[in-house]
């Protein structure tokens, strides 16, 4: 059989651990769902850098596609005028 006190003594981390629990208790429920939603909304938000990229990408895109629109008009103009038609 084993000894009353042996059960009874802990080691550094579970009294660690006690002591930060009584520490959370004592703080009110409220106090608990802020903190608890404000890490939830810091793990979903989108950052600027997901932002500045989506944006770039947008601007990349929409320069392309004008790209193409103003060489294939360019060209078009010069193929349609022709010099000994004066």
């Amino acid at each position: 059989m084993g000894r009353k006190d042996a059960s009874t003594s802990r080691t550094p981390v579970d009294q660690y651990r006690k002591q930060i629990g009584k520490q959370d208790y004592k703080k009110t429920r409220p106090m608990l769902r802020a903190t608890r939603l404000k890490a939830e909304a810091k793990k979903t938000a989108l950052g600027v850098k997901e932002v500045t990229l989506v944006l770039a990408a947008i601007l990349v895109f929409l320069l392309a596609f004008y790209a193409f629109f103003y060489l294939n008009v360019s060209n078009e103009v010069d193929l349609d005028l022709d010099p000994d038609e004066n």
